[in-house]
């Protein structure tokens, strides 16, 4: 029988928003905790990310506007079942539907204040049956990192340290269209002279979700929590977990766990040789996830009998090399370039080949899927003066203060001509002039006849509420020159896939049976959602949500909460 040197009832490994909800769940029911954290830092990459949660029914949506059996038809008939997506079952889906929403209530209840995420955030295949074209978002108010005291420096930094709600920021790029936009903008910027004078620290964003989620499980006393302690074993004797081996104090250090080990150690972004293995053409230095995601827990459960599945998937997030990607601590994102009025992507070969709104998660994998058959890695984000009179381009900065840096540094490439364009980028000159001319005709027409932009809702909150220009809100000539191009890469925000788990959250073996006492949730499990991102949180949504039925499960509360 393995020894330990100190037992708790449940040890988990990395401090995701799961961890948390988890946590939290395990005080209610008068368990021992101990969260043990590789990084310096607590939060994982919740913490950098915009902490959305996709939540169906959640308690925030008005009455009537959505149902259990409304999200379980959406995911059914956009994720659906195959023998390459073991992470997702019917069973599965439905058991997320079910308890996102209690989860939810459960955390609302445990004094963390949460909100919606905005009234219209679409699903992102809001066409499907099930789909909802408002809202399912669920995020955190802004939150004074103050209120953690000596755990201040302790919470990893987030991505829009602000004290502005995400829906507001999002709104903020269109500021000069609107009195009520502007009136935010004021209010935001009022409150963040205001904070520095009275000596708080706004975040927003997964930030504000984890340093609420934090300050709970602190102030309950939930749980022991360690930074500076990655895990290099689980001890699994007999088929069950019986704990972990840490470091403390730079030496191997034994936990025991008498109900069980709760997974949820990130994914494998900055693993290079496992990019390689599962997910080729892809690059750790494209990608948001924290410095810690090396697939320790991947490598360690496999070579203890769990099932992997789902691993060639990532939550792309379509990225660009402009100046000072390499040491940005979010990379340039093009989603809401390429998204927008006068904006489409072309591959190599001068040629559009997808719909450029949309999931960003299905806007990378058509990227690479066809870099098999025609270069597009990069492709070649195509804009015309209109676009850099409006807009801002890879969410740094607007043509009007940066334009000169741009071009000299050979980022950007500028020409009077759709054809000078197309020789600046070594695309064939012919090719993209007849690309251009059939996208304006199909703007002109009112219809993208390839790839349909702009057909759903959220292809429309991609583009620009105040244009009126074209058919819709993303579809806009490009005619007016100059024109310019800028290169855009398949980069994430983490990896997608894992251990294979069942509705209960245990780890499963490759012959589909439970290890006792072993539960995972996040990346590090092949997501519930198969090879599919439905809508903005689907990946918090899920961490949180498995995390909390593990917890459950491991307690014996069955429905009690």
């Amino acid at each position: 029988m393995a020894q330990f040197d100190e037992t708790f009832d449940w040890v988990v490994v990395g401090s995701g928003a799961g961890s948390m909800s988890s946590a939290l769940l395990m005080k209610q029911a008068g368990k021992s905790v101990v969260i043990l954290e590789k990084a310096e830092w607590v939060g994982g990459t919740t913490c950098k990310s915009g902490g959305v949660m996709w939540i169906p029914a959640n308690r925030f949506m008005d009455p009537g506007e959505d149902s259990v059996e409304k999200g379980v038809e959406y995911l059914d008939n956009l994720v659906g079942d195959a023998p390459d997506t073991p992470g997702t079952s019917p069973q599965r889906r439905r058991a997320y539907v079910n308890q996102a929403r209690r989860m939810v209530d459960f955390i609302v209840g445990q004094g963390v204040q949460l909100e919606r995420g905005s009234t219209y955030w679409p699903d992102y295949y809001d066409e499907v049956p099930g789909g909802v074209k408002t809202s399912r978002t669920v995020t955190a108010l802004p939150f004074d990192k103050k209120e953690l005291g000596a755990w201040e420096s302790k919470l990893r930094k987030g991505f829009l340290e602000v004290p502005a709600r995400l829906d507001d920021g999002m709104r903020l790029p269109f500021m000069k269209h609107s009195w009520e936009i502007k009136k935010i903008f004021f209010k935001i910027a009022f409150k963040l002279v205001l904070g520095k004078l009275t000596g708080k620290h706004w975040v927003t964003a997964g930030a504000a979700l984890q340093g609420r989620m934090l300050k709970a499980v602190l102030d309950k006393n939930a749980a022991d929590i360690r930074v500076n302690s990655p895990v290099n074993e689980v001890i699994i004797e007999n088929g069950k977990a019986l704990g972990v081996v840490t470091v403390k104090d730079g030496k191997p250090w034994r936990i025991g766990a008498n109900l069980g080990v709760l997974i949820n150690a990130g994914g494998f972004s900055q693993n290079q040789a496992m990019r390689d293995k599962y997910m080729p053409g892809t690059r750790k230095e494209w990608s948001n996830g924290i410095e810690t995601d090396h697939g320790d827990m991947h490598i360690e459960l496999e070579r203890k009998g769990a099932a992997l599945g789902q691993m060639d998937q990532m939550v792309g997030f379509q990225m660009s090399e402009a100046p000072g990607w390499d040491t940005a601590y979010v990379k340039p994102g093009t989603q809401g370039t390429t998204g927008k009025p006068h904006a489409i992507q072309v591959d190599q070969s001068g040629v559009r080949y997808m719909n450029e709104g949309g999931s960003y998660e299905e806007f990378c994998e058509n990227m690479l899927i066809r870099n098999r058959t025609v270069p597009a890695i990069p492709s070649w984000a195509i804009m015309d003066q209109q676009f850099m009179d409006e807009y801002g381009v890879a969410g740094i900065g607007t043509a009007k203060k940066n334009m000169a840096k741009w071009l000299q540094s050979g980022w950007m490439r500028r020409a009077d001509s759709i054809e000078g364009l197309a020789e600046a980028i070594k695309v064939p000159p012919a090719a993209l002039k007849g690309t251009v001319d059939r996208w304006n005709g199909f703007v002109r027409s009112g219809k993208d006849e390839d790839f349909h932009r702009g057909e759903r809702a959220y292809d429309n909150w991609l583009g620009d509420p105040f244009f009126k220009d074209g058919p819709n809100q993303c579809m806009g000539t490009i005619e007016k020159g100059p024109f310019y191009a800028i290169p855009v890469v398949p980069g994430d925000v983490g990896t997608y896939g894992g251990v294979v788990c069942d509705s209960d959250s245990r780890v499963l073996t490759a012959e589909g049976n439970p290890i006792e006492g072993l539960y995972a949730c996040g990346v590090a499990t092949a997501s519930p959602m198969g090879k599919v991102y439905p809508g903005a949180g689907a990946s918090v949504g899920p961490s949180m949500t498995f995390g909390w039925i593990a917890a459950k499960h491991a307690a014996g509360l069955g429905n009690q909460v």
